[in-house]
């Protein structure tokens, strides 16, 4: 019998409610979208939806520094970055890690974006980055012909906009915004490709060619402590690794090195005391803050599988088709666990109170001030028998 594609009516897909028209005329789009790596990587289907939609209209993402890195070092949709400001994370309106501020140079920098932002003459801006209380005035000046996005109670409105909420996966939030423009989904996952080969200083951290040693890649790290299993559990998993003969190599930024380094220090000793480590055992290194982003996009590309936290460098793995195992603190996994299970795996931390004073914690709630682990509960033992699937054993 012959089998037909299934054809799916992207109104049906999506509420009626939030599903708008293509624009006319769409010639330049431009896309906000602030803060870190994985920001970025949620809204790459969406991305890639307006960029099906409105074919041969340039892209432009308006973003940070480490957007700019990951495009130059990926294949992408986006055809150039606008660096609102420097080091600006999104936390804040686009004018510095402040906020716009009466005179000084924070203001100074809003100005300057705005004029020059104004210029590129955009015929669709999308709205990426939240919930619009700062975003959206800044979009608004802008000038663009046609603007969507989110909008909380309290924020401007856009000309089409939809209601935020604190508990969806992002990258289906983003994708239901350019359903806004008229964008149909064309994947449900981020997907890049490396553009450039292995740099000199990483070449030996590469299994390539044939015949080298496989590689699993872990980065320990998060921005938010909570999220962040302990280094002792790590260590556990990575001399697992390592005994079967995978070389480990722990990435991340300098502000991950002290606890890399400790990593890499337990899981020696583990080995060193494991009468069942064979000769073959794998090489650990600590690697944090010494490679650039587009060495560890190499670095990814080439490995076999990744394990860490809920970060930036787990979703990137997964956008480069790595293998990951995570830790995921349970109500993050509501907004960012990757949707597929076949060669992603996750490992749920549900604690919800303080460890120190018992205060509760939820998603999109304050916090307390201790910087201590929510997902300290999870099983090494558990993760390495996840891990170990992706494994030759």
């Amino acid at each position: 019998m012959e089998t037909r594609p299934i054809e799916i009516d992207p109104r049906r897909f999506w509420p009626q409610a939030g599903y708008g028209d293509l624009f006319p005329d769409v010639r330049r789009i431009g896309v906000l979208r602030g803060g870190g790596l994985g920001d970025l990587i949620f809204a790459l289907p969406a991305i890639a939806a307006l960029s099906a939609a409105y074919p041969g209209a340039s892209l432009t993402l308006l973003g940070s520094d480490v957007h700019r890195s990951l495009v130059a070092a990926c294949d992408t949709e986006i055809e150039d970055v606008e660096v609102l400001a420097d080091g600006w994370d999104g936390s804040a309106a686009p004018s510095g890690p402040g906020g716009p501020r009466s005179g000084g140079r924070a203001n100074d920098g809003l100005e300057a974006a705005v004029a020059r932002l104004r210029g590129r003459s955009f015929d669709l801006l999308v709205q990426l980055h939240g919930g619009g209380r700062q975003s959206n005035p800044f979009v608004h000046r802008l000038g663009a012909k046609h603007t969507v996005g989110c909008a909380t109670p309290e924020a401007a409105k856009l000309e089409r906009s939809l209601p935020y909420q604190v508990s969806q996966p992002e990258v289906l939030r983003w994708l239901e915004v350019a359903s806004l423009a008229g964008a149909q989904p064309v994947v449900l996952e981020p997907v890049l490709k490396a553009k450039a080969r292995p740099s000199a200083r990483l070449r030996g951290n590469v299994p390539r060619p044939v015949g080298r040693r496989e590689v699993v890649v872990v980065h320990p790290g998060a921005s938010d402590p909570r999220r962040r299993w302990p280094a002792g559990s790590f260590a556990q998993v990575v001399a697992a690794v390592a005994r079967v003969g995978y070389d480990v190599t722990i990435v991340g930024g300098e502000e991950d090195a002290a606890t890399a380094e400790e990593i890499r220090d337990h899981a020696r000793v583990l080995l060193q005391g494991s009468a069942s480590a064979p000769r073959g055992a794998g090489l650990v290194t600590a690697t944090a803050g010494r490679y650039a982003l587009a060495d560890v996009v190499s670095l990814l590309s080439h490995a076999t599988a990744f394990l860490g936290n809920d970060s930036g460098p787990r979703h990137l793995a997964q956008a480069l088709g790595c293998p990951t195992v995570a830790i995921f603190w349970g109500p993050n996994a509501i907004n960012a666990a990757p949707f597929s299970r076949a060669r992603h795996g996750i490992h749920l931390g549900w604690r919800t109170t303080c460890p120190v004073c018992g205060a509760a914690s939820a998603l999109g709630t304050g916090r307390c001030p201790h910087d201590v682990s929510y997902v300290d509960d999870v099983s090494p033992e558990a993760v390495y028998a996840d891990l170990s699937r992706f494994l030759l054993q």
